[in-house]
This record gives structure tokens, sequence and C-alpha cells, in this order.
């Protein structure tokens, strides 16, 4: 008797889906949906990078680090381009 049975489930869906109306339960279904997505995903991309597979970098990795344009004493080292 501790359990709830197939019939229960149903009957809390079909409540659930009364209450939250049909827009609201889909909508939050598809958010679940879409952070299981993005989870298979990263752990995906973990997968590749223990297995030492090169992967494309990033917008924030494939930036380089900028030139200084005056050294520490304050003398020109090459032209600011624009």
């Amino acid at each position: 008797m501790g359990g709830f049975s197939l019939v229960h489930w149903l009957i809390f869906g079909g409540i659930a889906i009364l209450v939250l109306g049909g827009g609201r339960f889909s909508n939050m279904m598809g958010d679940v949906a879409k952070g299981i997505k993005s989870f298979k995903k990263g752990m995906a991309e973990d997968d590749e990078a223990a297995k030492g597979v090169a992967r494309e970098p990033s917008r924030i990795d494939a930036k380089a680090a900028a030139e200084p344009v005056f050294d520490r004493d304050g003398n020109r080292i090459r032209d600011h381009e624009i």
C-alpha cells in the first residue's frame, strides 16, 4: 500500500496539466529537454578533451593577447594600427 500505482500517476499528471495549463506544461518539458541536451553535449565535450581530440577554440580562447604598444619605460615599441 505504500506506493502509487500507474492510475494514481495518470490522475496526478492530468490534474497537473489542468492546473498549469497545456502551454505552460509543454514549455516546461521543452526546457527540461534542452537542459538534458546541453548536459549531454557538455559531457561529450569533456570526453573529447579527455581523449585528446582537438576541438575548435571558443570565442574567448581564440582571442590572442594584445601586444603592448609601449614598453615599461614609456617608449613606443610599435605603431598603433587601427
